[in-house]
């Protein structure tokens, strides 16, 4: 399956930002390994002086924005996990600021982050890749819209390189 095959009423509105940042031809597998490595790569390359750093009062480090990543891919996954499963129990949302707050990313080294993303996006990977077309197609209700496991995963893939463009874009422009 690509992000082609993901019709928009199978998530909200919101989310086609994040799907439409995976390149067209690959695959889901494909693109949550690949954008694993460029996540990996660019915080790597991050300097620093820059992992404690807010462009304006209120807005999260590279450090939060990275453990976001983590969280957000932890909660897809398990919306993911539970629409394939035929699961039709409604999801509530969650709010990212009060997953942000008590987090203290800002104690941990980038290291100590990294680690835990390849962890989660293994995991991750190791989940979608059980899964086929029907299981990738079934949709559940989460945060009072539909959402479809493939959607899940694919917007796990484009929010990374959404996120990545605005660290670029605010934090070191």
């Amino acid at each position: 399956m690509t992000s082609e095959n993901i019709n928009p009423s199978e998530h909200h509105p919101n989310y086609g930002h994040y799907i439409g940042l995976v390149p067209k031809n690959e695959s889901l597998i494909q693109a949550l390994q690949s954008g694993k490595e460029e996540t990996i790569a660019f915080f790597e390359s991050l300097d620093t002086t820059k992992e404690n750093f807010r462009y304006a009062e209120g807005k999260w480090t590279p450090k939060e924005i990275l453990l976001h990543l983590i969280d957000a891919e932890r909660v897809f996954a398990y919306r993911a996990l539970r629409f394939a499963r035929k699961d039709d129990t409604p999801l509530s949302g969650f709010e990212q600021d009060d997953y942000i707050r008590p987090s203290k990313a800002y104690g941990r080294s980038m290291a100590s982050l990294l680690r835990e993303y390849k962890t989660v996006r293994d995991a991750s990977i190791a989940l979608f890749d059980t899964m086929d077309n029907a299981m990738l197609k079934s949709v559940g209700l989460a945060s009072n819209t539909n959402l479809s496991a493939g959607a899940a995963g694919f917007i796990i893939a484009g929010h990374d390189r959404s996120h990545i463009a605005i660290i670029k874009e605010r934090y070191l422009g």
